[in-house]
């Protein structure tokens, strides 16, 4: 069998057996160690933390734990925690369902869509607005912070406004949050003629289209991150 094995991979059968014999370098030994040591801290915590968690625990460099990650197949399981992000309890004034699941545009700047979004990160939650064109599903803005506050809406609308050259009478829809309830965002649309759209109670399905978009960039961005 190993002489079979050393003819596939074009090696000698006395090299094989010198290499077999060579005695194991500090080098690997050390990393041997360590990769125990990741295991053992990756599997005693339900297969939860990364890598940045691991190499804190172990005291030791995040690329080394990174690597003995990938090489041994450990990836970190994603909590699922939910963070609302729509406070409908409110009595700001609502505005009816324009768009009505009318998910396609002709031409640039006649649909946006906006929402808000949250990741979860070590030293936090994050929130990410975004508006995305129905046209070309362009992300024409965004904003993000560590608060849920109006002016997170408000700077993405302003710089979606900018990058497509403050376009006039945008239909602009969104959920029923206080955040784009409130009296500035509605002042930020009168600016420019935008008509404003909102999603019925609790139907997440009225913004369809911008639900999908947030599912795939968080998918892309958990592959980015590896952990």
């Amino acid at each position: 069998m190993i002489a079979k094995l050393c003819k596939i991979l074009n090696v000698t059968t006395s090299g094989y057996y010198a290499w077999d014999k060579r005695p194991v370098s500090d080098k690997a030994k050390k990393k041997d160690e360590l990769t125990t040591q990741v295991k053992h801290e990756f599997y005693t915590n339900h297969e939860i933390p990364g890598a940045n968690k691991i190499a804190k625990a172990l005291s030791v460099d995040r690329k080394t734990v990174l690597k003995i990650m990938i090489e041994n197949g450990l990836r970190s399981k994603v909590c699922k925690k939910y963070k609302a992000t729509t406070n409908s309890a409110h009595n700001l004034p609502v505005v009816d369902n324009v768009l009505n699941r009318e998910f396609t545009a002709k031409y640039a700047n006649e649909k946006w869509l906006s929402d808000i979004t949250y990741v979860l990160t070590e030293e936090g939650w994050l929130y990410l607005a975004g508006m995305l064109d129905l046209y070309d599903h362009d992300v024409v803005g965004w904003s993000m912070g560590d608060r849920m506050t109006k002016d997170l809406v408000i700077n993405c609308l302003r710089m979606a406004k900018t990058r497509r050259g403050n376009p006039k009478g945008v239909l602009a829809h969104s959920d029923r949050g206080s955040q784009y309830c409130s009296n500035d965002y509605q002042n930020e649309l009168s600016k420019d003629d935008f008509v404003c759209s909102m999603s019925r109670k609790g139907n997440c399905w009225d913004n369809a289209p911008m639900e999908s978009f947030w599912g795939k960039l968080k998918q892309e961005w958990l592959n980015d991150k590896h952990f």
